[in-house]
């Protein structure tokens, strides 16, 4: 299991992913899911993975292999970001065509999932989620984050602090207690953590993150985020109960008389 995210805010992007692959009692192992391919002061692109890694480290090979033979098309050559995009997934499908009956056969889950954020000239930041069918969706104002893996547990920190104005700190801060959250309640998602924040108009990732299990910054900010949820919850105002006692159900014989 794995869990990314990506911001979408008025002056950039932030993207950030875990890098567990598995989390078995005896066996713990960890693969990069967000990958730079960006070209300074041409194109900024960032992409994060989730689901079959098999599947995954395909694309992203051939994504690699595409620009190392100057392929036409490959992530360099496409004019805007949404082509981009479209190009990623027309990779998802093809290597699930070649792989998917070998994994259907032996009941293996071959779905996976991508975001793609970035800047391509002067059209503006995106932020897209790239299905495993191939198809995508783009982050708005209105839904300035998207998530993928295991989104359940970062999402309510996400609902209560994102929005499209956010300052882009803080959407970085946000990211961060949104994996860490994930991470505590779930064993199947742990560091390291990688991310990247985009400044709006840059053109190049000038801001990155790798934090190691154990780090100073992050136990920090999780204590400091666990101790104000105590705090928060200790002030909210005080519960008016409204009645003493709940109604009494009827009994069997009060139902025969009716």
């Amino acid at each position: 299991m794995t869990y990314c995210l990506g911001i979408l805010v008025r002056q950039g992007l932030v993207l950030a992913a875990d890098s567990r692959t598995n989390a078995g009692v005896d066996y713990i192992s960890s693969y990069p899911k967000l990958f730079d391919f960006s070209v300074p002061q041409e194109r900024a692109l960032i992409i994060c993975t989730s689901g079959n890694l098999s599947i995954t480290q395909a694309v992203v090979y051939t994504l690699e292999r595409d620009l190392k033979v100057d392929a036409t098309p490959n992530l360099h050559k496409l004019p805007t970001l949404y082509s981009v995009a479209r190009y990623i997934g027309s990779q998802i499908r093809a290597m699930q065509d070649a792989d998917r009956p070998w994994l259907e056969k032996d009941h293996i889950d071959y779905q996976c999932s991508f975001l793609l954020g970035g800047q391509v000239g002067e059209e503006s930041p995106g932020l897209f989620l790239i299905y495993s069918q191939g198809n995508c969706i783009r982050a708005t104002a209105e839904t300035p984050f998207l998530q993928i893996g295991e989104t359940k547990y970062g999402k309510p920190i996400l609902d209560r602090t994102m929005r499209y104005d956010t300052p882009l700190e803080l959407a970085a801060k946000s990211a961060l207690l949104s994996i860490d959250s994930t991470m505590r309640s779930n064993l199947s998602v742990g560091p390291p953590i990688t991310m990247v924040l985009y400044e709006q108009g840059s053109l190049e990732i000038r801001h990155r993150l790798l934090l190691q299990a154990g780090d100073p910054y992050l136990m920090g900010m999780r204590k400091h985020w666990e101790l104000s949820l105590r705090e928060a919850a200790s002030r909210m105002p005080d519960i008016e109960w409204n009645y003493e006692s709940p109604p009494e159900a009827p009994t069997y014989s009060d139902l025969e008389e009716q």
